[in-house]
């Protein structure tokens, strides 16, 4: 009677390779599978976000409708070249004389004033709300009573709407209002250069510490307990604690949310808008960059428009890249270091 041989089992090596193309084969098949879920909405972002972007990019560089100074005909635009951000950046207008100099009273010759209020606003506000919004932090992240009422309570600024904040501070600044009452002054807070400044910047902070506050304290959540206790068993000081220990732990979340809130305030509109009518002091000591693209606008030039709010946004997407590049490149090796924490001795 013969007996059938089984066949011999395969080779480690065969096994190993069967069990790669299995894996690779799974591989592409999620892929593929991702790539399919993802396209819905790749598809419906590049509609909503990139179709405006890349209409905006396209017009300005279109000229906008207008009378021909030097014929006195009207003008329905056509290529402009880089006419518009000449206007802009080196505050060249067209006149009947030809190209010069913007006059006095021009939105071309606001440009750089209004920048320079847009990073001055964005400096100051993120600072303040950054330093404030760190000692709230600190504060709702202690055991007590009543801790979730205060930061329940804490939320209050942040959920009112902007227009409702600059109405409400337009009260407290008005030339009979609150703080001229309270402190015996006559300012004109909404007139004068650096006093509608400093009532935008007070209605800013207000307003936008508490978000800063509840991401400060999301990082605060996330450092252990037995970190702080390690270090009060070795002598550490509370000033040595929170240099040494909360602020290198600390130090991501506190990237991310100065990051947010910078690039929020440099597109800030409404605040100063409402606020001082974007003017204040001698006409354009509020004007920010998003109030100075409305106006044009509101003058119907269209493309002229479309170029500054190139520029705003590119102004916006280099301070973003060098956060990420400047700040946020070492925070890989930032937490590996912090989480060493230094002893005191």
């Amino acid at each position: 009677m013969t007996t059938a041989t089984p066949p011999a089992p395969p080779r480690p090596k065969d096994v190993s390779e069967a069990g790669r193309a299995s894996l690779e084969a799974n591989r592409r098949r999620i892929t593929r599978t991702s790539y399919a879920l993802l396209a819905p909405t790749i598809v419906v972002m590049a509609v909503i976000v990139g179709y405006p972007i890349v209409l905006s990019v396209v017009n300005s560089f279109q000229s906008d409708a207008r009378l021909d100074p030097a014929t006195g005909f009207f003008v329905s635009g056509g290529f402009a070249g880089l006419e518009n951000y000449a206007h802009w950046l080196l505050q060249q207008c067209t006149t009947a004389a030809g190209t010069g100099a913007c006059a006095q009273g021009n939105l071309g010759a606001s440009f750089w004033t209004a920048t320079f209020n847009t990073f001055f606003f964005t400096v100051v506000t993120v600072a303040l709300e950054t330093v404030i919004g760190l000692w709230m932090a600190i504060i709702m992240n202690r055991n007590f009573r009543f801790r979730g009422l205060l930061r329940a309570a804490v939320l209050v600024p942040w959920a009112i709407p902007t227009a409702v904040t600059a109405k409400l501070f337009l009260f407290i600044f008005a030339f009979a209002g609150i703080v001229n009452s309270l402190l015996n002054l006559q300012i004109v807070w909404t007139a004068d250069l650096w006093a509608s400044r400093f009532a935008i910047i007070m209605a800013d902070t207000w307003k936008t510490t508490p978000f800063m506050a509840l991401l400060i304290l999301a990082g605060l959540q996330l450092i252990p307990e037995d970190t702080y206790e390690a270090a009060r068993m070795d002598g550490a000081t509370t000033v040595q604690q929170f240099f040494r220990i909360t602020l290198p732990l600390l130090r991501p979340a506190l990237i991310v949310a100065i990051l947010f809130r910078t690039l929020d305030a440099l597109r800030m509109y409404d605040l100063p808008a409402i606020l001082t009518g974007g003017g204040g002091g001698r006409g354009d000591a509020t004007t920010t960059l998003s109030i100075l693209v409305v106006r044009e606008i509101q003058n119907t030039a269209v493309n002229s428009a479309a170029a500054l709010s190139t520029i705003t946004f590119l102004i916006v997407f280099g301070v973003a890249f060098l956060f990420i590049r400047v700040l946020g490149a070492n925070l890989t090796g930032g937490e590996r270091k912090s989480k060493k924490v230094a002893g005191v001795r």
